[in-house]
C-alpha cells in the first residue's frame, strides 16, 4: 500500500428537506385544518479515527464527499426522514486544517474519536407549525437549510513511541528491519527511504512503536533534499534514537547538521531526550571508531540537548544493526527512556487534574 501522509478534500452536508403546506381533508370532518410535517435534517459529514489505517491513501482517489439530503415533509403531520450521514475515516493522529493549511481545525489522536466537519441543515417547518388561534389555516412553509461545504486538508501524523532521524545512508532503515517485522527499502546509496516507515519492536517483553524517517541532508529546512516534512512523523515521539554513520567524514559535524536541522524545524523536537549510537561499526576499523567517538562526544557537549537530567544526556554507543552488536542495549535504553517519559507525562496529568 503506497504510504499517503497529505490530502485535501471537498466535503458538503446535506440540505435540509423542507416543510409541508397540507390541510386534513376527511369525510365528515370539516375544518380539519392544517397538518402539513416538518422537513428531515440533513446528513453530517463526520471524521473518525479508525483501526488499523495509518496512510491517507483512501483520499487520493476520492476527494469529493457529500451527505444526504434530509427528507421534505408530508401531509398528515409526517415529518421527513434525516439524511444519511457520511463518516471519513482516517488513521490515528491525523490533523484537519483549513483550506489555508495553517489553520488546525482538530487533532484526531484517539481511536474511535469523531468530530462533525459539516454538520446537515435543519428541516423547514410545515404550515402546522405555524398555526395559531388568530391564523387557523396558515399557507406557508419554511425551505430547508442549505448544508455546508468547505475544503480541508488532512495531514498525518505518525504516532510512535521512538523516532530514527539521522542524514541518509546512516543505517536507520536497516536498524528498523533488524529489530522489527517492517520491511523498507534497504540499499548502498542515499534516499532509499522515500516515505516514513512503522515498526513494532519488542525487547524484555514489552513492546514499542518505532518510526523511521527519510534521511536529513543540510539545508533541508530551505527545502533540500527530500526537505523536513517528514519530521512531522516524529514530533509525537517521546525519544528520539539518533543514528551516526561511523564510516562517515566526520561524525561530529553528522550529528551537527541533524541538530541544526531539528531545530529549524521546530515544534520541540530539539529539546527531546534522545539516544544517540554510532552506526555501521562493523564497516570500519578500531582506530575509527575510537577516532569518530571523540568526534561525537565533543558535538554532543556543543550542540546536544540542554537538559540536566543524566539519563537524557548518555554518552553515545556504537551500534551494528548488520552484526546485531549492542542493539538489545540500545532497545533497553530507548524502553527506560519511554518510560520515563510515560511516567512523568502520568504525573504532569495527576497534578493537573489535582490543581484547585
Amino acid at each position: 500500500m503506497k504510504f499517503l501522509d497529505q490530502a485535501k478534500i471537498y466535503v458538503r452536508s446535506g440540505d435540509g428537506g423542507a416543510g409541508c403546506v397540507s390541510f386534513r381533508r376527511e369525510k365528515f370532518i370539516e375544518f380539519g385544518g392544517p397538518d402539513g410535517g416538518d422537513g428531515g435534517r440533513g446528513g453530517d459529514v463526520v471524521l473518525e479515527c479508525g483501526t488499523g489505517l495509518n496512510t491517507l491513501i483512501d483520499y487520493r482517489y476520492q476527494q469529493h464527499f457529500k451527505a444526504k439530503i434530509g427528507m421534505h415533509g408530508m401531509g398528515r403531520n409526517r415529518a421527513g426522514g434525516r439524511g444519511d450521514d457520511v463518516t471519513l475515516k482516517v488513521p490515528v493522529g491525523t490533523q484537519i486544517f483549513d483550506e489555508d493549511n495553517e489553520t488546525l481545525l482538530m487533532d484526531l489522536t484517539v481511536e474511535g474519536q469523531r468530530y462533525v466537519l459539516a454538520k446537515g441543515g435543519n428541516g423547514g417547518f410545515g404550515n402546522a407549525h405555524f398555526a395559531t388561534s388568530v391564523n387557523r389555516t396558515p399557507r406557508r412553509a419554511n425551505p430547508g437549510q442549505i448544508g455546508i461545504e468547505r475544503t480541508i486538508w488532512l495531514r498525518l501524523k505518525l504516532i510512535a513511541d521512538s523516532g530514527l532521524v539521522g542524514l541518509p545512508n546512516a543505517g536507520k532503515s536497516t536498524f528498523l528491519a533488524t529489530v522489527s517485522a517492517a520491511k523498507p527499502k534497504i540499499a548502498d546509496y542515499p534516499f532509499t527511504t522515500l516515505h516514513p516507515n512503522l515498526g513494532v519492536v519488542g525487547v524484555d517483553g514489552r513492546e514499542f512503536v518505532m518510526a523511521d524517517i527519510p534521511g536529513l541532508i543540510e539545508g533541508a529546512h530551505e527545502g533540500l533534499g527530500l526537505g523536513d516534512r517528514f519530521l512531522g512523523h516524529v514530533e509525537r515521539c517521546r525519544v528520539l534514537l539518533h543514528l551516526v554513520d561511523a564510516g562517515g567524514e566526520h561524525a561530529g559535524t553528522a550529528y551537527k547538521i541533524i541538530r541544526g536541522e531539528l531545530a529549524a524545524y521546530g515544534h520541540g523536537l530539539i529539546d527531546k531526550p534522545e539516544v544517540v549510537a554510532l552506526s555501521r561499526s562493523d564497516t570500519v576499523d578500531d582506530e575509527t571508531i575510537k577516532l569518530q567517538m571523540e568526534r561525537l562526544k565533543r558535538a554532543m557537549r556543543t550542540y546536544g540537548p540542554n537538559v540536566e537530567d543524566g539519563d537524557r544526556r548518555m554518552p553515545p554507543m556504537i551500534l551494528s544493526a548488520a552484526t546485531k552488536f549492542n542493539v538489545l542495549d540500545v532497545l533497553r535504553r530507548l524502553a527506560s527512556m519511554i518510560d520515563r517519559s510515560k511516567a512523568e507525562e502520568e504525573g504532569a496529568n495527576t497534578q493537573e487534574a489535582w490543581r484547585p
